[in-house]
C-alpha cells in the first residue's frame, strides 16, 4: 500500500464536504497513510447555459476524474452516485458505496416569494419552480398542477444565488447535499417519497479507483456499505433496464430491512401521458434481479399508471 493515497473531487464545495467524507473514513481505516483531496473542474460545472440532455448527459461529470484516475494522477474518485452514468467503466469500477443520506428533494423559497407552494400558491398564478431535471418536473407537475418549471443549472450556490436574481420561485435540491453542507436552515419543503420518488443512486456516495490496484481495492471493501451496496444495485440496475439515461425521467428508491430489499420505480416513456410505477420486494443479495425485474414489468405495461 503506497504512503499517499490521493482522491479526486470536482471543485465544488459539495464535492469537496463529500471527498472529506471518504477521505476520514479511510484515515480512520488507515491513519498511517496520509490521504490528499486533489480537485478538477469537469465539463459539467463548466458548461452551465445549456442542459445536460443537449450536452451530453451524466459523462460530463466524470470524464475529467476518469481520465485522471487512468493516467494514474489520482487513485481514487468520489462522486454523488446519482451523477454517474449507469453503464459503469469496467477498468475503473466503484469499490465502495459510502452510507446513504437522506434520500429526498426539497423545495428552497426565494426570500418573499409565496411560501408553502401548495399552499400559498394557487393554480392560475404564475409559480416558476428552477429545475432541469425532467425527473422532477414531472413529478412536480403532479404536485403542484400549473406551476411552471424552468431550467437552472450549477452548484448548490450557484443555484440558490439564481434563486434571488433570476426570477424563481422555489428551486429543488437533494436533502443530502444541504445537510452535508450543514446548510440545511435553508430547506423550506421536503418533498416526501411518496411524493416526489428521487433519483437513482441520491444521497449515495460512490468510489471509484482502478481495477488493478488490488491493495485499495481490498482497503475500500472495508468501507463499503452494505445497505447502500444492495440499494445502488437495485436502483442502478432499474434505470440501466430502462435504457434510461440522465434525461429520461426515471426513477427509483430501494429500502434494505435486514436481508430484504423493497423497490420502488418510476417509468416514464417519451411522448405517454402518463408515468407508470411499481413496487417489488426481494432478497438483498437478489437486489439486482429486483431492478430488473420491476423495470420489465413497467416496460410491459404493468403497474400503477398515473397521468401526466
Amino acid at each position: 500500500m503506497q504512503s499517499v493515497i490521493r482522491i479526486g473531487s470536482r471543485e465544488s464545495a459539495l464535492a469537496v464536504r463529500q471527498t472529506e467524507i471518504i477521505r476520514d473514513l479511510i484515515r480512520a481505516e488507515r491513519p498511517d497513510i496520509r490521504v490528499e483531496i486533489v480537485t478538477m473542474k469537469t465539463a459539467g460545472d463548466r458548461i452551465l447555459d445549456q442542459s445536460l440532455e443537449r450536452i451530453g448527459g451524466k459523462g460530463l461529470f466524470v470524464k475529467e476524474l476518469d481520465q485522471a484516475l487512468a493516467s494514474g494522477r489520482i487513485d481514487l474518485a468520489v462522486h454523488s452516485l446519482k451523477d454517474m452514468p449507469v453503464e459503469e467503466n469496467e477498468a475503473l469500477p466503484i469499490l465502495a458505496f459510502g452510507r446513504r443520506g437522506d434520500p429526498r428533494d426539497v423545495l428552497l423559497y426565494r426570500a418573499g416569494s409565496k411560501e408553502g407552494a401548495g399552499e400559498g400558491f394557487r393554480p392560475g398564478e404564475s409559480f416558476v419552480i428552477g429545475t432541469s431535471s425532467r425527473r422532477r418536473a414531472l413529478q412536480l407537475e403532479r404536485i403542484f398542477p400549473g406551476c411552471v418549471c424552468r431550467g437552472i443549472r450549477g452548484n448548490v450556490q450557484t443555484r440558490i444565488r439564481k434563486l434571488e436574481t433570476e426570477g424563481y420561485d422555489a428551486t429543488v435540491l437533494a436533502a443530502a447535499g444541504l445537510k452535508r453542507l450543514g446548510m440545511e436552515s435553508l430547506i423550506g419543503r421536503y418533498l416526501s417519497l411518496d411524493e416526489m420518488l428521487p433519483a437513482a443512486g441520491q444521497g449515495i456516495l460512490a468510489v471509484q479507483g482502478r481495477r488493478e490496484d488490488k491493495a485499495l481495492r481490498a482497503l475500500l471493501g472495508r468501507l463499503d456499505d452494505p445497505d447502500s451496496h444492495t440499494a445502488a444495485a437495485a436502483e442502478r440496475q432499474f434505470i440501466r433496464t430502462l435504457g434510461g439515461g440522465c434525461t429520461s425521467p426515471n426513477a427509483a428508491y430501494a429500502v434494505v430491512k435486514g436481508a430484504e430489499v423493497m423497490l420502488t420505480g418510476m417509468y416514464c416513456e417519451e411522448g405517454e401521458k402518463e408515468l407508470r410505477m411499481g413496487t417489488v420486494h426481494a432478497a438483498a443479495e437478489q437486489a439486482a434481479q429486483a431492478g430488473e425485474s420491476l423495470a420489465l414489468s413497467l416496460l410491459k405495461g404493468e403497474g400503477e399508471r398515473k397521468p401526466v
